[in-house]
């Protein structure tokens, strides 16, 4: 039997007590939370991206075409603003171009010469006509106040011409004048018959004009225009006329500035295709009535 002292006894390694290493379950959590931080490490993106799920995927996909197109949206911004400026600055070229207008009409010189619409003849008229002749004397009453010489302003008086002009100043136009005017005086007043008649009272100004004993003419359209049909014009394109002769002091270019083509005018000895100027079966509501 022996016996064996503690020196003798072999030694036992002694295991380190130590608690084990906690991991950082947190840290780690929040580093697995956001796919493109795991990404833009740069470890196994492939290996990533197959774990990732769909709205991930989708997630990650909207990240990295945000970020290709910055430069875009930028771009576009830009073009944005330069539109805005452009827009601003044509507002402002426009206000100048309506300035410049107002100037011009400023600077127009207006004629001495008056016109008198003889509104005398509603009775023989129905409605319907009295409206269209309403509508022609506001078209004057448009063309007169753009006009470079405009003739003295449209007034509405209850009392008969002859009692405002003195009868010697007075001239009505009408087509059934054997007289032709040559030359418009700017000292007398030409009346014009507003009468909308489609033919049912030929000759009733020219008679009207001879019966008050005052002076009567008519334009001198067929010296300058072969036309398809009446020489009757409508008020508004006899005053028409009339403001364009004062400006251009030509009785040919006042006529085809103004006349429409509905009529069929063509310069005196050019001959008219028929088949061009047919007349149409429904007239213009504005223009298309006469007045003698």
């Amino acid at each position: 039997m022996s016996s064996e002292t503690p020196t003798d006894r072999p030694e036992v390694p002694v295991e380190s007590t130590l608690l084990p290493e906690v991991p950082d379950v947190e840290g780690k959590a929040k580093a697995s939370d956001d796919p493109v931080d795991r990404l833009e490490a740069g470890s196994g993106k492939e290996e990533c991206l197959e774990s990732l799920s769909k709205r991930q995927r989708k997630k990650l996909l909207k990240q990295k075409q945000w970020e290709e197109q910055k430069d875009l949206r930028r771009q576009k911004r830009k073009e944005k603003r330069q539109k805005r400026k452009l827009e601003r600055q044509s507002k402002l070229d426009s206000s100048s171009e309506g300035n410049d207008r107002k100037c011009m009409r400023r600077e127009a010189v207006p004629s001495t010469l008056r016109l008198i619409v003889d509104c005398s003849f509603d009775d023989l008229m129905v409605l319907k006509d009295v409206k269209k002749l309403h509508k022609q004397i506001q078209r004057c009453y448009a063309e007169n106040r753009k006009a470079f010489h405009p003739v003295q302003d449209i007034q509405i008086r209850t009392e008969h011409y002859s009692e405002l002009i003195k009868k010697e100043d007075l001239v009505y136009l009408t087509s059934d004048s054997p007289d032709v005017l040559r030359e418009l005086d700017e000292k007398k007043a030409y009346v014009i018959g507003g009468l909308v008649d489609h033919n049912h009272h030929k000759g009733i100004t020219y008679k009207k004009a001879v019966e008050q004993g005052i002076g009567h003419a008519q334009l001198p359209l067929g010296n300058f225009v072969k036309m398809n049909s009446r020489k009757v014009l409508a008020v508004n394109h006899v005053f028409e006329i009339i403001l364009a002769y004062l400006e251009k002091r030509d009785w040919k270019e006042a006529f085809f500035s103004v006349l429409p083509q509905r009529k069929g005018a063509v310069p005196l000895g050019v001959a008219s295709d028929s088949s061009k100027h047919a007349q149409s079966g429904k007239e213009d509501e504005d223009n298309d009535s006469d007045s003698n």
